[in-house]
C-alpha cells in the first residue's frame, strides 16, 4: 500500500468520523429543541379546573388531558439520548464526568418518572369517563390514589429529584467544558430544578414553567448546535 494511500484512507475515516459527530450533534439540538417544546405544551394545553368534581372529570376526561400528559411523556423519552449527545460534544473535556453522570440520572429518571404519567395520563382518564357516565364524582377519589398512593409516589418523587440532578450536572459539564458558553446550561438547570415545585403552583405559574423549559432546552440546542469545522 503506498504512503498516499495510507494517508488517503485516514482522511476518509476523519471525514465519516466527523459526519458521524456532526450528525450526532444535529440528533442532540432537534432532540432538546422539540423536548423544550413539548414540555412547554403540556401545561399550557392541560386543562384546570377542581379535580374533586364532574367538571374536574370532565377536563381529565377530555382528549386535551391525554394529548397534553403524552406530550410531556415524549419529552421525557427525549431527554435521555439528549443527554448521551451532550456527553459526546464535551468528549475530551473536563465535562465529561458530569455529563457521563447525566446520562445516567436522565435514564433513571426519566424511566421511573414514566409509569407514573401512565397512571395520570390513561389512568385517571379512564377512570374519569367512568364518574361522568356514572355521574358520581366520589369516584375521582381514586385519582389520588393513582397518584399518592407509596409506590407511584416513591417513583414521582425520585424521578423528580434524578431529573433535577441532571439539570445540575449539565449545567456543570457545559461550563467545565469551556466549548461553550459557560452559562449555556444554567436556563436549563434552573427548569429542571423547578419541575417539582411548579407542581405545587397556580396553572399561571405551571404555564410560566413550560415556557421557561422550552427556553432551558432551547438554549442548551443552541450552544450544542453543529458548527463549520475549521482547519
Amino acid at each position: 500500500m503506498s504512503t498516499m494511500t495510507w494517508f488517503g484512507g485516514i482522511e476518509a475515516v476523519e471525514q465519516i468520523t466527523q459526519a458521524d459527530r456532526t450528525f450526532s450533534t444535529i440528533n442532540t439540538t432537534m432532540a432538546l429543541a422539540v423536548a423544550g417544546l413539548l414540555f412547554a405544551v403540556y401545561p399550557a394545553l392541560r386543562p384546570y379546573s377542581d379535580e374533586t368534581t364532574l367538571e374536574g372529570a370532565t377536563a381529565m376526561a377530555s382528549s386535551a388531558w391525554t394529548a397534553a400528559h403524552v406530550a410531556a411523556m415524549i419529552g421525557f423519552v427525549l431527554l435521555p439520548p439528549a443527554m448521551l449527545g451532550l456527553r459526546a460534544a464535551v468528549s475530551g473535556t473536563a465535562g465529561r464526568g458530569p455529563a457521563s453522570a447525566a446520562v445516567v440520572t436522565a435514564y433513571l429518571g426519566a424511566g421511573l418518572t414514566l409509569p407514573y404519567y401512565g397512571g395520570e395520563t390513561f389512568g385517571i382518564n379512564a377512570l374519569s369517563v367512568e364518574a361522568l357516565e356514572r355521574r358520581d364524582a366520589s369516584l375521582l377519589t381514586g385519582a389520588e390514589t393513582i397518584r399518592l398512593d407509596l409506590v407511584p409516589a416513591t417513583f414521582f418523587g425520585a424521578g423528580m429529584l434524578l431529573l433535577a440532578a441532571t439539570g445540575v450536572l449539565t449545567a456543570i459539564a457545559v461550563r467545565r467544558s469551556g466549548r461553550f458558553a459557560a452559562w449555556a446550561g444554567v436556563p436549563f438547570a434552573v427548569a429542571m430544578v423547578l419541575f417539582l415545585p411548579q407542581f405545587f403552583g397556580p396553572s399561571a405559574g405551571r404555564i410560566g414553567h413550560g415556557l421557561l423549559m422550552a427556553a432551558g432546552f432551547g438554549v442548551l440546542a443552541w450552544a450544542l448546535r453543529p458548527r463549520p469545522a475549521t482547519a
